[in-house]
């Protein structure tokens, strides 16, 4: 079922905006910074740290897998649609900073592939992914 999983999501979300909020006031913007960035980090890390506990059935991943799948590409679109205008209006200085940003990020993907591939994760990945066969035996 879809709806599993969207509790944890909306936590994240708000938490992220939250958060975004609280960021852009403490450095002076009238605006939520990071929010989005913010929310799905934590949702990651949510999911990851549940799943490693055991406390996510099969019904809230599935239903987790979903949501990310469409909150991410449509909320990150959306917030890179509205940095794309506000850094355009703000000058060439906004540009320079969201170009070295992105590349930098490009940067980190190798490490961060690292990171994700300790030893024994794999193991647990294999066992979720492995089909339950006491529910097919009924």
């Amino acid at each position: 079922m879809v709806i599993y999983g969207v509790a944890l999501l909306s936590f994240a979300y708000l938490a992220g905006q939250i958060l975004g909020d609280l960021l852009g006031k403490l450095i002076g913007v009238k605006a939520n910074v990071g929010g989005v960035g913010i929310s799905i980090f934590l949702l990651l890390l949510l999911i990851e740290y549940f799943t490693k506990k055991r406390k996510l059935n099969i019904q809230s991943q599935e239903g987790l897998k979903f949501w990310g799948a469409m909150y991410i590409p449509i909320v990150v679109a959306m917030a890179a649609q509205q940095n794309v205008m506000a850094a355009v209006k703000g000058g060439p200085l906004a540009l320079l900073a969201g170009v070295i940003t992105v590349i930098i990020m490009f940067l980190l993907i190798p490490l961060l592939d690292k990171v994700g591939k300790k030893e024994g994760s794999h193991e647990l990945e294999e066992e979720l992914m492995e089909p339950n066969l006491e529910l097919k035996a009924k």
